[in-house]
């Protein structure tokens, strides 16, 4: 039953960071086409605007925040391991499996934290951006505590699978396959 649970909370989770992904795709899709417009609107025409940059900065702030969860979730990020590798891989497991996810754990929720401040803020004062557009700061600045907390949940369930190998790998037994969070399976040395 416990497992079920667990395995229904995982694919969830997953759900949501792989759709994070594609929206981080889709905005870098609008992001290529509104700077060659801007690009040969300002060149070709010898008409600037002054949307497209802004549009852009805007977008890449969304596709940063919303592509972070998918990365984690996928152990797709960089990782040097000069010194890790020179570690028993119960040690290595340890460090990369569960002290790292607590390390991720705290940081992203100062983040997520402040974000959401960030925007009540946004929304309690009105804030407008400084560019000729003045467009409302608030529904953008709710973006990044959304996508801080899909990382959350990621760093979570990579926190839980880490801590369920672990404890797997102290008894001498080889971890299930259920202890897998995506992305896990080549983690910690087994």
């Amino acid at each position: 039953m416990l497992h079920r649970i667990a395995r229904r909370i995982t694919a969830v989770i997953g759900w949501l960071s792989s759709i994070s992904l594609l929206i981080a795709g889709f905005m870098i899709l609008i992001m290529v086409f509104t700077a060659t417009y801007g690009v040969v609107r300002r060149y070709a025409f010898n008409s600037p605007e002054p949307y497209s940059y802004e549009i852009s900065m805007m977008f890449l702030l969304f596709s940063f925040v919303f592509a972070i969860p998918a990365v984690e979730r996928l152990s797709q990020q960089l990782r040097v391991d000069l010194i890790s590798n020179r570690m028993s891989k119960k040690l290595q497991h340890l460090i990369i499996a569960i002290l790292t996810p607590i390390l991720g754990i705290a940081f992203v929720s100062v983040l997520l934290y402040k974000g959401v401040e960030a925007a009540n803020y946004a929304f309690e004062i009105g804030e407008h951006s400084a560019s000729a557009w003045k467009q409302p700061m608030g529904p953008i600045k709710v973006m990044i505590p959304i996508g801080y907390s899909i990382l959350l949940l990621v760093l979570v369930v990579k926190l839980v699978s880490g801590v369920t190998r672990f404890w797997a790998l102290l008894r001498g037994k080889q971890p299930s396959p259920e202890a897998f969070a995506p992305g896990d399976a080549k983690e910690g040395g087994e």
